[in-house]
């Protein structure tokens, strides 16, 4: 399993590269990278178990 995240420049949804999951205020998971295409920034909100599963599995590193 990959990050997909929506690319707000490319218009779709694209892989995440350099992942880091980051926790919201409200005490969600959300994951943070670049386009694998056009390297713009992206993001995710994620649950928590699907968040440490992309830290366990290392697709994302762990930033809070």
């Amino acid at each position: 399993m990959t990050i997909e995240g929506r690319c707000m420049k490319c218009k779709e949804n694209r892989e995440m590269k350099d992942a880091e999951m980051h926790m919201t205020a409200r005490g969600g998971y959300m994951a943070k990278g670049k386009c694998s295409v056009c390297g713009c920034g992206m993001c995710r909100i994620m649950s928590k178990a699907n968040a440490e599963k992309a830290v366990a599995d290392g697709e994302a590193k762990k930033a809070y």
